[in-house]
């Protein structure tokens, strides 16, 4: 009965939580896109449209936040009461009260998981279309220099992605066997008919041999491609939009082609460093409450605010510093999580 009272009300502290954090963060996410409002097509309700279509994203990212300012809000409470300290005059240590907020933070973990597999990369993917084609937008990475990728013996380079089955500013580079250029082959545009066939149009192909450079022109010409459509999207969606199985799909497929995948990878790994710190947050909470109330919940609430905004800030900083450095992915991600649950498992060892 006393776990399941406990969990009642941190699971009130989370929903507390949820409606602070989630309208406070889309506020934020409206006041950025009221500032494109009047570019090409994009109005007000587009900005409403794009901000709500975030916010399983949002949710997803403040779920660290969601974890430790509603268990301090819960057990705060709790203390507030004395009810803590009756059930610790009843025998519950630290850890034994620790169980009932961490059994409602593997809830919250697994709502973050569904959501992050089945909902917010849909939505957000949508919501990046949508917001790039009211603003007449093209899809495009590296500033002008497009999306580049390859396999084997082809370098392709994309300029822009015009929509799903359409590609412009088309550059192909063919290497021999000693991967010398072969060919190079400059297309205006390129319409994706299936899987492996691209019918560029307005070609140039220039040809290397023998010391000479042969240029044909071609109205059309069909190329057998090695990219899918599928793996075309993803080159133009950004990393932390991406599923976690697209992100591992992706990933394999950019390391089987010789190509950089730590952006991704670093994506990857952070969706389950997140997990971490979700569960780093609830822990370093409790022994938080347990020590003196006397200043006020309120205070209390300050402080841990500060401390879960600091903790996300390092985590940025180390994020983006281990990408710099090209440090290991799962390093860089993983890190920040466990050390802070080491942390929290000394505090609230100190506090039996």
């Amino acid at each position: 009965m006393i776990y399941r009272y406990i969990s009642r009300q941190v699971f009130i502290g989370f929903l507390i939580a949820i409606a602070v954090l989630l309208p406070l963060f889309s506020f934020f996410d409206l006041l950025d896109q009221l500032e494109d409002v009047g570019r090409g097509t994009y109005r007000v309700s587009d900005a409403f449209l794009y901000t709500t279509m975030l916010l399983p994203r949002r949710f997803i990212q403040i779920a660290p936040f969601v974890a430790l300012i509603g268990t301090v809000t819960a057990l705060g409470k709790l203390a507030i009461h004395s009810e803590l300290i009756a059930m610790r005059v009843a025998g519950l240590s630290p850890w034994r009260i620790s169980i009932a907020p961490l059994s409602v933070g593997i809830l919250l973990l697994l709502g973050v998981a569904i959501l992050e597999q089945f909902v917010a990369p849909q939505l957000q993917q949508k919501a990046i279309t949508y917001r790039a084609i009211a603003l007449e937008q093209s899809a495009e990475l590296g500033g002008n220099l497009g999306i580049w990728t390859r396999n084997e013996n082809n370098i392709l380079r994309i300029g822009r992605i015009i929509h799903n089955t359409k590609a412009a500013d088309i550059e192909i580079l063919q290497l021999d066997q000693e991967d010398f250029l072969a060919a190079h082959v400059l297309a205006q545009f390129a319409e994706i008919v299936d899987g492996e066939t691209w019918e560029l149009s307005n070609v140039i192909v220039r040809t290397f041999k023998d010391n000479q450079i042969l240029a044909v022109r071609h109205n059309t010409l069909s190329w057998s491609s090695f990219v899918s459509p599928d793996d075309i999207a993803t080159l133009t969606k950004p990393p932390e939009s991406l599923s976690p199985l697209e992100l591992f799909r992706h990933v394999e497929f950019l390391r089987s082609t010789g190509q950089d995948a730590d952006s991704f990878a670093l994506a990857l790994w952070r969706k389950i460093g997140s997990a971490l710190m979700t569960i780093a947050m609830l822990l370093l909470s409790i022994p938080f409450v347990f020590g003196s109330i006397r200043s006020g919940l309120s205070n209390k609430l300050v402080l841990a605010s500060l401390i879960g905004i600091a903790v996300y800030l390092l985590d940025q900083i180390i994020a983006n510093t281990g990408l710099i450095l090209q440090l290991n992915p799962a390093l860089v991600a993983l890190v920040p999580g466990f050390t802070m649950i080491i942390l929290a498992h000394v505090w609230l060892n100190r506090t039996q």
